[in-house]
């Protein structure tokens, strides 16, 4: 979560937390009201304690460059170069004078530079 959002929310879930005394001050409160501040309360606060906890984006930026051979054979994957599972990296990735990929048999593949997965 990028720290701007993260600001954010943990602002709103304190605006949430803070305002639920507001119920029991304007008034006499039923017991409908009392459960809906409560559930408002319980939910700014768990909103609060996510946000706490969430990792800032790691923004990598990934370089490689003069690697060597990789031969994939029966099914296997071989990447010379640099391998970003589900999307994963946020930074920039460049990859220069990369080894031979080699891929032999049957739902083998093989890159010799940058795979996106």
């Amino acid at each position: 979560m990028r720290r701007g959002w993260k600001v954010a929310v943990m602002v709103l879930a304190a605006v949430v937390i803070v305002s639920t005394p507001l119920f029991w001050l304007l008034g006499t409160p039923d017991a409908g009201q009392l459960t809906g501040a409560s559930i408002q309360a319980a939910a700014g606060v768990v909103t609060l304690v996510w946000a706490w906890f969430q990792q800032p984006e790691r923004r990598a930026d990934d370089v490689v460059a003069h690697t060597g051979r990789a031969q994939a054979i029966g099914g296997g994957t071989a990447v010379t170069g640099i391998r970003r599972p589900q999307g994963r990296g946020g930074g920039s990735a460049r990859a220069q004078d990369t080894g031979p990929a080699t891929a032999r048999g049957e739902d083998s593949s093989a890159v010799s530079g940058i795979e996106y997965t």
